[in-house]
């Protein structure tokens, strides 16, 4: 375990030593923006640490209300609601359709809070091989006479691949299937305006398509969403057990990510110049001969065929002051990986620096 000393950028702090920071989810720097820090003390010093009450009793600020109608604008939606952990979102909205789905499919490196989500009322639960759309499709024809969900992450955590969301949406169509996506790791990275896997894919306000999202990745704070038409939100916002009886998100974080988005509306190609820096370096990679995939995403997973060497390989890294961990979580993959996961915030000197130590580990001990 790393036991951090100060706050989390493109350098971290351990030890009283600094290190590149290649690990983590703060994709767009944001949990570090000034603008960001200073709102999260200004609303610190209003509301105090805590509500300590739920939102349907006396834990809703105006700013809890702001920060939805923010995010229901960025993402072009009718409303919104936050709730404390991105985790619940899957929950929160499969509890919402379980009267319209008897069974779910999902991939099988899906996130395990999508599984974990999943309403004990479901009378059937498959999952087909990760990205395979013939195993899918002939899944939904063996359960073609039931109500069908289809649950994927957007992008992967672990190879940070992007799952063939238009294809899943087509086989859905085809078979009256309800979609959900689990776009933590998109929201804010994909698509023209940073809307998700959906816009991505040219699915945005898809009908049967939902998002679950948060706060904690690309927009460096905390919490989670979900936005969409209010025939979805009001029945969430006065119904729902998951939304209704938790404490509210404390109003310091709701400060943070009302900041985040409105440093975002001013710069929109953030996203797009992150990309383009992910391009390049899992090119030049992939030219010092490591195994890698082609999709370009913040996360660049190195693949290898033994954990040992990843983790001689993260060890190595770790020696030369950059941390970049061997992941397994939160499901099991086929091979050991090595995930790199980039910000906006690292330099070009970062970048240089990383891949010549990559470069040196090559030379000398990589028979990846």
């Amino acid at each position: 375990m790393i036991i951090l000393e100060g706050s989390v950028g493109s350098f971290i702090t351990i030890g009283r030593t600094s290190y590149h920071y290649f690990a983590g989810n703060n994709y767009l720097g944001m949990a570090n923006r000034p603008e960001v820090i200073a709102a999260a003390c200004e609303a610190l010093k209003k509301y105090g640490t805590n509500v300590a009450a739920s939102r349907r009793t006396t834990g809703t600020t105006d700013i809890h209300l702001q920060l939805e109608k923010q995010l229901a604008q960025f993402k072009g939606q009718d409303d919104a609601i936050v709730f404390a952990s991105g985790y619940l979102g899957n929950k929160l909205l499969m509890d919402q359709l379980k009267n319209e789905i008897t069974v779910v499919i999902t991939d099988s490196m899906t996130h395990s809070s999508i599984l974990e989500g999943i309403p004990p009322t479901i009378q059937e639960i498959a999952n087909y091989k990760h990205g395979n759309m013939k195993q899918l499709e002939s899944l939904l024809n063996d359960f073609k006479q039931q109500n069908i969900l289809i649950a994927t992450d957007g992008i992967f955590a672990l190879t940070g691949d992007i799952a063939p969301l238009d294809e899943i949406y087509a086989l859905a169509q085809k078979h009256q299937a309800l979609v959900l996506v689990d776009d933590a790791h998109a929201t804010g990275i994909l698509g023209k305006h940073g809307r998700g896997t959906p816009e991505h894919f040219g699915l945005h306000n898809a009908p049967g398509l939902f998002q679950s999202e948060t706060m904690s990745k690309a927009f460096g704070s905390y919490g989670g969403f979900v936005a969409g038409s209010h025939q979805l939100i009001s029945p969430i916002r006065e119904k729902s057990a998951f939304y209704g009886a938790s404490t509210a998100l404390p109003p310091a974080l709701a400060a943070a990510g009302i900041a985040s988005l409105q440093f975002l509306e001013k710069h929109p190609d953030l996203h797009s110049k992150l990309l383009a820096k992910a391009s390049q370096l899992k090119a030049a990679i992939a030219a010092l001969g490591y195994t890698t995939n082609e999709i370009t995403t913040p996360i660049v997973p190195l693949f290898f065929e033994h954990a040992t060497e990843a983790q001689q390989l993260s060890d190595f890294l770790k020696a030369n002051q950059i941390i970049a961990p061997v992941v397994n979580y939160p499901v099991k993959a086929d091979q050991a990986i090595l995930r790199l996961a980039l910000s906006i915030d690292h330099s070009e000197e970062q970048l240089d620096y990383l891949l010549s130590t990559l470069k040196k580990w090559k030379e000398h001990h990589g028979r990846n």
